[in-house]
């Protein structure tokens, strides 16, 4: 759809629609309406992420190749990392917590629109507007090898944010005895926060440096922190979720590196549908699977578990990627001879 409206209309309309969003969480009374406003906030997230991942691409200078996969990464990182902590801090200390929260990003999503507004358009208008309309996502053939060994990751990173968002403020106050509102909102921000700084320290790496590392990096942490919640150690769990967070950061930069730097401009739309579909389903499907599992086996068995298979995917991953420096290895040496 934004290939034929234009970026910048197709942005206007997601954040509106975040906005009617946050309108209906203000008001709701019952469970339906709550719902009906997740719905919403989903369609316009999913909108407004694809459509500003591409529009970033679009607007990428010649002289700052990979400021596209800088910002894409480090944005939705820093904007988890502080929306967790400033929720911790307004359920803890402010007035009206279930209110507030979304009161305060009504405001940011005027701002957001002003800019929105502002943003030169990339792509001109073009006809096929309701053919558009139809669910558009592709990885194109000629993309496939590069994409794949990448996929692996982008389901561990984001299954592990799903783990930290979904089970991690409950880990914290029924495991480890911290109650706190406060400390929720401090477990998701000390993976996304160190996420965000890992970006930002790791700007100037190629993504495909980092794809190995942050397999590796990830599934480390994991373990410890897995380590530190068998041990009933806060501190060793706390160890683990940053070193979990600076893998999730790299994993981040080079997958969302890889998509901005293989993709052409016609593909752009499409590629970028489908990051973001993986992505999604890696954050949410396992989260909802864990929560299942919390109601049947218990938090400490669920989370466990659910920490050991985000490693048994961080280990495929890893695989993945030095099958396919090995092929590529191959692949220079039969062509030198």
């Amino acid at each position: 759809m934004w290939d034929h409206l234009g970026r910048r209309p197709v942005l206007v309309a997601a954040i509106v629609l975040e906005a009617v969003a946050l309108v209906l969480f203000l008001s709701a009374q019952n469970v339906v309406v709550l719902a009906a406003a997740r719905e919403v906030q989903g369609v316009a997230t999913g909108a407004a992420t694809t459509t500003l991942s591409a529009t970033l691409v679009d607007l990428e200078p010649p002289h700052a190749p990979g400021r596209a996969g800088v910002v894409t990464s480090v944005a939705p990182l820093s904007g988890l990392a502080l929306g967790a902590l400033g929720c911790g801090v307004l359920v803890e200390f402010g007035p009206a917590p279930p209110r507030l929260v979304y009161a305060l990003l009504l405001g940011a999503m005027a701002v957001a629109v002003a800019g929105a507004v502002l943003l030169p358009e990339t792509s001109p208008r073009r006809p096929g507007v309701l053919a558009s309309l139809r669910p558009r996502a592709a990885l194109p053939a000629h993309l496939r090898a590069e994409i794949v060994p990448v996929v692996p990751a982008m389901i561990a990173s984001w299954a592990l944010a799903g783990l930290f968002l979904s089970l991690g403020p409950s880990v914290a106050a029924q495991l480890f005895g911290l109650h706190s509102h406060l400390v929720g909102g401090v477990v998701v921000t000390l993976l996304a926060g160190t996420g965000a700084l890992t970006v930002a320290a790791l700007r100037a790496r190629s993504a495909a440096s980092l794809l190995a590392p942050s397999s590796a990096l990830l599934g480390l942490g994991v373990l410890t922190a897995l380590g530190g919640i068998v041990a009933d150690l806060v501190w060793l769990a706390a160890a683990g979720t940053v070193v979990a967070g600076v893998g999730f950061g790299a994993s981040v930069l080079a997958t969302f590196g890889t998509f901005a730097r293989i993709a052409g401009p016609h593909e752009r739309s499409a590629v970028f549908a489908s990051a973001n579909i993986i992505n999604y389903l890696g954050n949410s499907v396992p989260a909802v699977l864990g929560g299942i599992a919390v109601t049947a086996m218990g938090l400490r068995t669920a989370t466990e578990i659910y920490a050991a298979a985000i490693v048994v995917i961080v280990f495929a991953a890893f695989l993945l990627r030095l099958h396919q420096l090995r092929a590529q290895r191959r692949a220079v040496a039969t062509h030198g001879e």
